[in-house]
């Protein structure tokens, strides 16, 4: 099942900047070869479900590595059954209606 998701990654315990643990978590993602696209809150993801939560577990171990005692996660997950749709085709559905 193919799945889109906004994911927000924040270490705790390591400071106010966090720069340096997201960029870990994007080495991860970058490897994995899912689709994904960095906003000011987040990332979102798109793909197989399986391979984007085996992504999210590696982006957590590699924020826990990098030094983060402690993460907290947020996850909006969407999907469909009735055929398959990408982030720019959830954007450009709105764009087209401003």
């Amino acid at each position: 099942m193919k799945v889109i998701i906004d994911l927000c990654v924040v270490p705790i315990g390591v400071g106010v900047s966090l720069s340096e643990y997201i960029v870990e978590c994007h080495k991860v993602l970058a490897k994995t070869g899912l689709h994904t696209q960095l906003h000011p809150y987040g990332t979102i993801i798109e793909g197989e479900w399986d391979e984007v939560f085996a992504a999210v577990k590696a982006c957590h171990e590699a924020v826990h590595a990098k030094g983060a005692p402690r993460i907290t996660t947020t996850i909006k997950a969407g999907t469909r059954c009735d055929r398959d749709q990408t982030m720019e085709e959830k954007v450009a559905s709105v764009e087209k209606r401003l």
